[in-house]
């Protein structure tokens, strides 16, 4: 059974390593032969996939933000076609990712219209979308949806697909690969006492231009008014790390880099964490640290959002939208200042009520995504569904 698995972007790389490791485990069990094959990350390579090209650092939001993407992007969806021309699959996997996504399986649909597509954590569409446009397009290439939030799965059920809620795949990570508080501490060498802030400003290149500064404006706001503070910055691609270090010497901020492998262990030690908004967001929810969510695109994007697109939603953080409550704070575009960020930062630091009610805000959060085993619920029906469709076909 040869499968492919196509996604993009440095969070898409995590999920599909996740998926790739829980399949390869189940076709062991099951004595199946499988060969995986896609696009994504260095983290599907490592976890058994043959990767036809790295897609891990492709990714933007906003309109201005995606034309340096639009070439790289093209090539690679040339090689894909070259590649599936000469090289039948059983099975097309879609994991978030929408625009590239959409394309491949629009093409595989009219090249091979009884080939089977699934789309494993549906494209936020179905929350952000001001029409119906996106999901018609989701739902005209799917054939069948592993849903990762209970709302995802309950809007496209409404909607008439064929949908499966697993749950959320970070349930499984943290589970198994996340260190306590006090082993984060010890392996980083931190005193247990100390005030830990990790800074997570980007896995996209524009987030190092909109977010980075006025996070390290924050930051370097906090350092004057915490001066034992320890600064942690997890470098989520090699590729970002020059840019990361020169912007930190133009705010003078002394701040620990490390290693993207070590995101868990930065985020587990840490009393606060300052983030884009994104799937670290739940990582964070689910190691019971407060945060302040921020995101910022370019000015020409978030005017034609709002005035022809009629952006304006309550939430943008996955953290708040799985419950539709703010839970923690969320500072969008001209509200992400560093003198805001850095006060948001200060509340959730010292006010112990507030940490209180964050902590069973979390609970409820963590109750909402589901129970661990999610990979290995996720890997089955992947595995069930190419059977049952290789069966009908034969």
């Amino acid at each position: 059974m040869r499968i492919f698995i196509s996604t993009g972007e440095v969070s898409g790389d995590l999920q599909g390593s996740l998926l790739v490791t829980a399949l390869r485990q189940q076709a062991q069990e099951e004595n199946l032969e499988l060969e995986l094959v896609g696009l994504g990350g260095e983290k599907m390579a490592a976890a058994g996939m043959k990767l036809l090209a790295n897609t891990a650092a492709i990714g933007s939001v906003g309109l201005t933000e995606s034309l340096r993407f639009i070439i790289p992007t093209w090539r690679i969806q040339q090689k894909v076609k070259s590649y599936l021309k000469t090289n039948p699959i059983d099975l097309l996997v879609l994991i978030d990712y929408m625009g590239p996504n959409l394309t491949i399986a629009n093409y595989l649909r009219k090249t091979y219209p009884n080939l089977p597509i699934l789309y494993y954590i549906a494209p936020q569409a179905w929350v952000w979308s001001p029409t119906k446009r996106e999901t018609t397009q989701i739902m005209a290439v799917t054939d069948r949806l592993l849903a990762i939030f209970p709302g995802e799965a309950e809007f496209f059920r409404n909607q008439g697909l064929d949908v499966t809620w697993v749950g959320h795949p970070l349930l499984d990570r943290i589970t198994k690969e996340a260190p306590s508080r006090e082993v984060a501490r010890k392996k980083l060498g931190i005193d247990q006492n100390q005030t830990v802030i990790t800074l997570l400003p980007a896995s996209r290149i524009q987030e190092l231009r909109y977010l980075l500064p006025p996070i390290c404006g924050a930051a370097q706001q906090l350092q004057s008014q915490l001066p034992d503070v320890k600064l942690l910055l997890p470098v989520s691609l090699k590729d970002y790390q020059a840019q990361i270090e020169e912007t930190l010497k133009e705010f003078n901020l002394t701040v620990q880099l490390l290693d993207g492998r070590e995101t868990l262990t930065a985020i587990a030690c840490a009393d606060l964490a300052i983030t884009k908004s994104g799937t670290v967001n739940l990582e964070i929810a689910l190691l019971n640290v407060p945060q302040v969510i921020l995101y910022r695109v370019s000015p020409l994007t978030m005017a034609i959002a709002r005035r022809i697109f009629k952006f304006d939603l309550p939430f943008v953080s996955p953290t708040n939208i799985v419950l539709n409550r703010g839970i923690m704070p969320e500072l969008l575009q001209e509200q992400a200042t560093a003198s805001n960020i850095a006060q948001a930062g200060l509340e959730l630091l010292l006010n112990g009520d507030r940490r209180a009610t964050i902590a069973q805000d979390y609970q409820a959060l963590r109750e909402a995504l589901g129970e661990p085993g999610v990979c290995e619920r996720a890997a089955q029906a992947v595995l069930e569904f190419a059977s049952g469709r290789q069966k009908s076909r034969a």
